[in-house]
């Protein structure tokens, strides 16, 4: 059986990456097709010893770097430029750039899109780049945002079976694309290190960009007067990061880009992560910091209400504001987490478990077909 991956595109390593890595452990002979990747990013070099396809928008001048975004209208134009034909399987890890509905060889082409979420951006949840503030933008995304929509939803319905990474995203598949869908949880996985010990400072893992609550952590760090250390490097066109910092006041330290192994000590050396997404999809940064034996305090919505366990795992907080926050930190500090508890609850979202249960699905797809 001839199988194909393929993937937004390659540019940068987060949860999305590291279920099209694991997809690849599973498919190893696969080829992955994407539609440009960035060389030297922290995602190609994951991939790097992969076979990857790109479409033309690699060798469009700027398109990887800064164009995406603009030129987004250009989507329908990438996927078709790809032949699939020869393949019986292909399995689509889809989210932004409406990665699903392919040409199909025949009655034995089986597709199945892997979904981290239906585009953000076109049905109304945050995104990183709040650049909707702009009216000239706003205008831009109404009129390209109608027509996406309409592409989106007629691409969905060409697709075999879906898979949703979360119940939270399974909702929105049946919403949205009025298809039903199977949940598998992304994978979890960390460097293992030696015992590091506890420290007094809060920890976020992320991407500075918006829409990831960053600025509430950064104003309940400062008004509680709590050590917070957030890793990750600027993403998109850095006004978040710069915003961050100016109203850090040098009080929160900014590590950028951090090494698996420095990920893995700054996880376990904390007194717990802080997870803040408003509308996250499923979220897989709490999971590592469970598996690294560290509670998390989290937004009590999206995905989070599916790993996180109020009380025993972490504390939930209901409003996405400073003051909510600052509460739940005050709980936390109340209460007594086991870390024997976190490390539990992560290991059912094991690499193992996505695996198994991919080839399951797969493998039933495939007999459902014959």
């Amino acid at each position: 059986m001839k199988v194909a991956i393929v993937h937004d595109y390659i540019k940068e390593y987060g949860g999305a990456e590291r279920v099209l890595e694991a997809l690849s452990e599973v498919f190893p002979n696969a080829p992955i097709y994407t539609a440009f990747y960035k060389k030297g990013s922290t995602a190609h070099q994951h991939f790097k010893n992969k076979k990857i396809i790109t479409s033309w928008a690699q060798y469009f001048p700027f398109f990887p770097t800064r164009l995406s975004s603009p030129l987004r209208f250009l989507t329908p134009l990438i996927w078709k430029s790809f032949d699939l034909s020869k393949y019986d399987l292909v399995i689509s890890s889809a989210s932004w750039y409406i990665t699903k509905g392919f040409k199909k060889k025949g009655d034995h082409f089986i597709e199945i899109c892997y979904c981290h979420t239906p585009p953000r951006w076109l049905y109304g949840y945050s995104t990183s780049i709040n650049f909707q503030k702009y009216k000239v933008v706003r205008l831009y995304a109404l009129i390209v945002g109608h027509f996406m929509r309409i592409y989106d939803h007629k691409q969905a319905q060409k697709v075999d079976y879906f898979i949703a990474n979360s119940k939270e995203v399974a909702g929105r598949i049946k919403k949205f694309y009025r298809r039903d869908s199977k949940v598998i949880y992304p994978p979890v996985s960390l460097l293992k290190t030696q015992d590091v010990k506890k420290e007094d400072y809060y920890f976020i893992v992320s991407r500075i960009v918006g829409g990831k609550g960053l600025d509430i952590a950064v104003e309940a760090a400062i008004k509680a007067g709590v050590k917070l250390k957030i890793a990750g490097s600027p993403a998109g066109y850095y006004f978040e990061h710069d915003k961050l910092v100016k109203k850090a006041q040098g009080k929160v330290e900014f590590l950028g880009q951090v090494t698996d192994e420095e990920l893995s000590k700054l996880y376990k050396g904390a007194k717990a992560f802080l997870a803040l997404s408003k509308d996250e999809d499923f979220g897989i940064t709490p999971l590592e910091a469970m598996l690294s034996g560290t509670p998390v305090i989290a937004f009590n919505g999206g995905g989070y209400k599916e790993t996180v366990i109020d009380g025993k795992t972490g504390v939930f907080f209901n409003e996405p504001t400073t003051e909510s926050l600052i509460s739940a930190i005050k709980k936390f500090e109340k209460i007594n987490i086991k870390s024997e508890d976190c490390i539990k609850q992560a290991q059912k979202f094991s690499k193992e478990s996505f695996k198994k249960e991919i080839r399951s699905f797969v493998s039933s797809k495939i007999k459902g077909q014959k």
